[in-house]
């Protein structure tokens, strides 16, 4: 089931559970409160769960630096969006250069 899975879905699936926990962490008010606590420490298992399968196929670097990059943007894009964080051009510009980044290490991937 699992075999047929490019690398690449796994390395987004990982990023995409690190953006969950990270925005969700806060809820647990420094990991005492239970259920946000729970749900955060899934996510993060799953997180690396996707991330080790990434790296079946690809190289520790390459996975490492897009699931980093995925979840600092991710993160970052929710926190604008729906968490009221600022939207200077600044802050937009790094966004968007940490996602031309990504796809710098994704085009070059051999």
């Amino acid at each position: 089931m699992l075999e047929g899975v490019s690398p690449w879905w796994w390395v987004v699936a990982a990023g995409l559970c690190e953006v969950v926990y990270a925005v969700v962490m806060p809820q647990t008010q420094g990991f005492t409160r239970l259920w946000p606590s729970l749900f955060t420490l899934a996510f993060i298992a799953a997180s690396m769960y996707c991330l080790s399968l990434a790296m079946r196929g690809l190289p520790v670097g390459t996975a490492y630096a897009v699931w980093v990059g995925i979840g600092a943007c991710g993160t970052a894009l929710v926190g604008v969006c729906f968490l009221g964080e600022s939207r200077d051009v600044g802050r937009l510009l790094g966004i968007g250069l940490i996602v031309v980044g990504i796809v710098l290490v994704k085009l070059s991937h051999r």
